[in-house]
């Protein structure tokens, strides 16, 4: 996935909280395969160590379940609808986003999280999420 320093669209405090009506399933319903797919992930190691304990090695090769598949597809799609409304990716499992903003003629980024009940933390481009502050303007 290619994501650009800043995306073409820009947020106000205000259209990042409206749009949260939008985002905010598409948020929670990533974090919820992304756990998934975590859990298939370690159930098709523990299957490929035992089936590679075996001396064979056969089955090594069948690591992705018809399940596996579909939950990655599902959260491909979920990704991409997220990107094309011009947010930001960071953390997929936490569902951290970031909608592209600019602050006093200086682009920064308005930061939310799944669980968080608004849009209320910015932090430049490079602070990251431990840079967060509170939005004041």
């Amino acid at each position: 996935m290619i994501h650009r320093q800043m995306a073409d669209r820009t947020f106000t405090p205000d259209e990042a909280n409206s749009a949260l009506d939008q985002v905010r399933p598409l948020a929670e319903r990533m974090v919820e395969l992304r756990a998934r797919l975590g859990e298939l992930e370690d159930e098709q190691r523990e299957v490929v160590r035992i089936v590679a304990g075996n001396g064979s090695g056969e089955g090594v090769g069948d690591a992705r379940t018809p399940e596996f598949t579909k939950l990655a597809r599902e959260l491909q799609d979920v990704v991409d609808e997220l990107t094309s409304i011009g947010i930001q990716l960071k953390d997929a499992d936490t569902g951290l986003l970031d909608f592209p903003a600019v602050r006093d003629g200086e682009d920064v980024l308005l930061c939310w999280s799944v669980g968080e009940p608004a849009v209320e933390w910015w932090h430049g481009l490079e602070d990251g999420y431990a840079g967060r502050q509170r939005i004041d303007f």
